[in-house]
């Protein structure tokens, strides 16, 4: 086993965050986001549920219900709100949680919404309780309560707003308040993709990036993306250009493999971050069951970076468990790594 356990992990975690990263700004990724629910792959049952909310929303001239939408990030939250505004033929407001540090900042978006416009809010859970208390009446009633003076003097307007939809984004829908999330009326989860999905995803992409590539090629790069479309989008950019220097242009699964092991990505979409932490479990502590904050000390990374990067995709492949003691190393995380299995680990 590699004694390589701290090394700088930068460059990972903007290869498999599934947050937004400056490069999946650019244009010409920006672009491959689908503007309607028909061009849009994957989350059957979540497309399902808002072609009927919009549908009807429109035959009755009404706004779409708020939607709250959670999952890991990098699976289409701020997609399908953008395909929700164009759907219902409004604006899109596009904030943050973290952004909203005052009742201010939301009632100043707020008051400038028209009729139908869709305010999108990502990371909702991260807002402040001030800010979130203006949310209550503005969601259910369509209005804003200002109060001027103080003490004594202390009068209150209430505000009437435009009929708008809220789209909330969470990747912690539990650190959500509950009378936040009971004024959502649309609540739906999104997971990982399956690999024909992002198949269907990478072709899309390369076609819209004017890349060529056979089946075997985009077989290999969804099987190497982590179950989510932003990670497929970011590592077809890197095969794409080395197959432009090193190769003929073509996407293969040859050069998809060549390609992204200098990338330090492996078959199963492991990163050296990903391996570090399946090898400090293993090496340090016998398999586990040990602590996060004790992994993230041993590694030199923050705990909250192991928690929303690196360890939704460990849990969903099986190679980490979390329990009441802490996280545990598989067999199939030892069979990946190459390192013998001690059998009373796992009795």
């Amino acid at each position: 086993m590699s004694d390589d356990i701290f090394t700088d992990s930068s460059d990972d975690q903007k290869l498999i965050s599934g947050s937004a990263q400056p490069q999946d700004h650019e244009p010409e990724i920006f672009t491959l986001r689908p503007e309607k629910l028909t061009e849009y792959v994957g989350q059957s049952e979540v497309v399902e549920t808002l072609r009927i909310a919009i549908e009807a929303a429109k035959q009755r001239g009404e706004p779409i219900d708020h939607v709250l939408l959670h999952g890991p990030p990098g699976l289409g939250k701020t997609t399908l709100a953008h395909i929700v505004a164009n759907e219902m033929g409004g604006n899109l407001t596009v904030s943050s949680g973290p952004a909203l540090e005052k009742g201010g900042d939301l009632i100043g978006i707020l008051t400038h919404l028209e009729d139908g416009d869709i305010l999108f809010i990502d990371e909702i859970h991260r807002m402040p309780k001030t800010v979130e208390e203006f949310m209550y009446p503005a969601m259910e009633d369509f209005a804003v309560d200002f109060v001027f003076d103080k003490g004594v003097h202390a009068r209150s307007h209430r505000y009437r707003l435009k009929r708008f939809t809220l789209v909330g984004a969470t990747t912690r829908v539990g650190l959500l308040s509950a009378p936040l999330r009971d004024r959502f009326g649309i609540f739906r989860n999104l997971d990982f993709y399956s690999e024909d999905d992002l198949v269907k995803i990478a072709k899309r992409s390369a076609a819209l990036l004017n890349v060529k590539g056979d089946d075997q090629g985009a077989a290999e790069l969804a099987k190497r993306s982590r179950g989510t479309p932003r990670i497929v989008n970011r590592l077809l950019k890197r095969v794409r250009d080395y197959t432009q220097v090193r190769a003929d242009g073509i996407i293969t699964r040859a050069t998809v493999a060549k390609a992204l092991k200098l990338e330090g990505v492996d078959e199963k979409g492991l990163t050296d971050l990903d391996r570090r932490y399946l090898k400090t479990i293993v090496r340090f502590y016998k398999g586990g069951p040990v602590g996060i904050e004790a992994i993230a000390a041993t590694l030199q990374e923050e705990s909250d970076t192991l928690v929303d990067i690196v360890e939704p995709y460990l849990l969903k492949i099986g190679f980490i468990t979390r329990t009441s003691s802490g996280r545990k190393t598989s067999e199939a995380a030892y069979r990946h790594l190459g390192v013998a299995v001690q059998e009373q680990i796992f009795r």
